[in-house]
């Protein structure tokens, strides 16, 4: 899959593509039905299928003090699309320019002089240009008057609810990260490159894996059951702290996981860390002894967790 950024001429095989609209934070059941639509097009026309996206997400750019949110990495979710058969992730700097930018001029000067659009897939509350102007009536106008199709996607149901970034987010702070994983499809993973710490973890019998939680959205903090994806496509178990390590100072946000029967060195490297169970909140202990039995305990209960379907 290629990958490009506004400002970027799109090469001539890309152009006259069907294009999926939209953020795609998290990739989620209602994202895969959106880029699905165009994806089926764009086979049936024999042509490509792109998605377009923005970094930063417009909440970023328009309130950039907000708690962290994101669900995916911009790696990440070219991996995810590339999965589901898109030819090409087109992200759009969402700067001030494009913010000024009137509905009809984000039609005609990124869809269809930037791509050369053959038809538009989107979900239904989709909304563009500056002041969110621009909705899927006045888009489908701009369509006839340009000749691209557009498809909406009705928001996709799982238990009565609509599936949405939202709802995910809250499941993630609610420390339901199974649930959260049945709307993804997938555990929800933080990537990010393994970084020296205080090396605590070694001497107490766990080594940890510590990554920088960067732009991710927190979850409730406390201990997990995780599977670890390493260089190289090997997949380990493990049980991450997920916090501020009350225990010790100072207090620093950091993912930790320990992996299970691993001994190498990861440092440097990228590795990824999907949470699959949350096991406990964090804790704040007297002494070492009484840490390192409540984490053999962690252990033991994160081996168990993970060895459910």
């Amino acid at each position: 899959m290629e990958r490009l950024s506004s400002g970027s001429a799109l090469p001539d095989h890309l152009r006259g593509g069907y294009v999926a609209l939209g953020n795609f934070d998290g990739f989620h059941l209602g994202h895969q039905a959106v880029v699905g639509r165009a994806v089926e097009r764009a086979r049936a026309a024999g042509r490509p299928a792109i998605v377009a996206t923005f970094d930063p997400h417009p909440m970023r750019y328009f309130r950039p003090e907000s708690p962290w949110f994101r669900l995916t990495s911009m790696d990440q979710r070219a991996r995810l699309l590339e999965a589901a058969g898109v030819d090409a992730m087109y992200v759009f700097a969402f700067d001030a320019a494009l913010a000024g930018l009137s509905a009809e001029d984000f039609v005609d000067e990124r869809l269809v002089r930037d791509l050369g659009v053959a038809g538009v897939s989107t979900g239904e509350d989709f909304t563009f240009g500056k002041g969110r102007s621009g909705d899927i009536p006045l888009m489908r106008q701009l369509g006839e008057r340009h000749g691209f199709t557009v498809d909406t996607i009705a928001p996709v149901q799982l238990d009565g609810e609509t599936v949405s970034s939202t709802r995910i987010r809250e499941a993630l702070r609610a420390g339901k990260p199974r649930e959260a994983a049945r709307l993804l499809t997938r555990p929800y993973a933080i990537e990010g490159v393994v970084q020296h710490g205080d090396k605590v973890g070694r001497t107490l019998g766990f080594p940890t894996a510590n990554i920088d939680m960067a732009n991710y959205l927190r979850p409730k903090f406390g201990i997990y059951a995780v599977r670890g994806r390493l260089p190289g496509g090997r997949v380990v178990d493990g049980a991450a702290n997920l916090g501020v390590r009350p225990s010790f100072d100072p207090p620093k946000e950091l993912l930790e996981p320990y992996f299970f029967d691993f001994s190498g060195d990861l440092y440097g490297q990228t590795i990824e860390v999907e949470l699959v169970d949350f096991i406990r909140p964090e804790a704040k202990f007297d002494d070492m002894d009484a840490l390192m039995a409540q984490m053999a305990d962690d252990v033991a209960t994160a081996k168990r967790l993970l060895a459910r379907k």
